[in-house]
């Protein structure tokens, strides 16, 4: 049994869809991250970073005590490895889907995330930050655009690479882009959306999208804001906090 310390973030979908795909039993852990469910101590022990999603294997290979894991691309390895399945055995498709889902996490995953935080939360007339992380998505795109362009999947089968990448694509509709513009994205999208765990994953009421989410402009209050950007999020990194 894997426990699923879960919000519905593109992170926390990846993971989902990857226990989907592999079958592991698991139990989803739902946070408010607006309320600051993710500062309290008990996830500090399983997530000092304070960031979800992040898992606890209650059946560790080793056979010792549940195993926490944080940082979705680690996550993902960590349940390739477990399950046996969706990191390629062939030597250059293995690397392949490794080099692309480091880029997932390294750039497409950050940068998007900056495109959403400046379009969506910054205060209004921070045109510098939306103007410089949308042009930075759109770059981003265009590489994966790309590379989608020669193979049907990013390590050429279908992979933890993939799985990465797919829930950042959902939402470029809120930097005023579509997947029109970008025509293998958009076959590669819909391939994965139709296959039987995405969509178990994408349309189940407890890996939903809650309500809170669904605004492309969002208010939040003092308290929210401290809790996702600032001081209470700051304070609970600190030695003594959480």
């Amino acid at each position: 049994m894997i426990e699923l310390h879960y919000v519905r973030t593109p992170n926390g979908l990846k993971i989902a869809i990857m226990l989907e795909e592999t079958g592991l039993p698991y139990r989803l852990v739902a946070y408010d991250i607006f309320a600051g469910d993710h500062l309290k101590p008990a996830f500090k022990r399983i997530n000092p970073n304070h960031k979800l999603p992040a898992i606890v294997d209650l059946a560790p290979e080793d056979e010792g005590a549940p195993y926490p894991v944080f940082e979705s691309g680690a996550i993902l390895l960590y349940l390739a490895r477990k399950s046996g399945r969706l990191l390629p055995a062939d030597f250059r498709r293995h690397f392949l889907a490794l080099q692309w889902l480091t880029w997932q996490v390294a750039g497409l995953g950050p940068m998007l995330g900056q495109a959403a935080h400046f379009v969506r939360y910054a205060p209004e007339g921070q045109d510098y930050g939306v103007a410089r992380y949308t042009r930075e998505a759109r770059r981003l795109l265009n590489v994966l655009d790309a590379r989608l362009g020669e193979a049907p999947y990013l390590a050429e089968e279908y992979s933890i690479a993939d799985i990465a990448c797919w829930p950042w694509v959902q939402n470029i509709g809120n930097y005023d882009m579509s997947l029109a513009e970008f025509p293998a994205i958009r076959r590669w999208s819909e391939a994965i959306a139709a296959r039987p765990a995405v969509a178990a994953a994408v349309g189940s009421p407890a890996t939903g999208v809650p309500t809170a989410y669904l605004k492309r402009r969002m208010t939040l209050t003092p308290e929210q804001w401290s809790n996702m950007f600032g001081d209470n999020l700051l304070r609970a990194t600190e030695r003594g906090g959480g």
